[in-house]
């Protein structure tokens, strides 16, 4: 997959994909896609898999039922939250307390 437009030395962002969303990638659990932020990443995944955006941000946010991970720890910025050069990416179920 070529990406054009993000500059060939840009180090790829590892994003899983939700299981229920790999029809979206042929079935990949995993796939690549440059970005400086998460939201950036997306418009990546997007480009490369139509459908993806979404399925995760219907109407331009968020699921309500999803929280992001990167590197293992939960973004408190979500879709603005800074990916480093080898950063990977979760989209989870959002847990919360009660």
């Amino acid at each position: 997959m070529s990406w054009r437009g993000w500059g060939s030395s840009r180090a790829m962002v590892v994003v899983w994909i939700p299981s229920l969303m790999r029809d979206l990638t042929g079935g990949r659990a995993r796939v690549s896609a440059p970005g400086r932020t998460v939201a950036e990443v997306l418009d990546a995944l997007e480009a490369a898999y139509p459908g993806v955006r979404e399925r995760l941000c219907p109407g331009g946010r968020l699921h309500p039922s999803l929280a992001v991970v990167v590197d293992g720890r939960r973004a408190p910025l979500g879709l603005l939250e800074p990916v480093g050069e080898e950063s990977e990416v979760q989209f989870v179920p959002a847990v919360s307390g009660g």
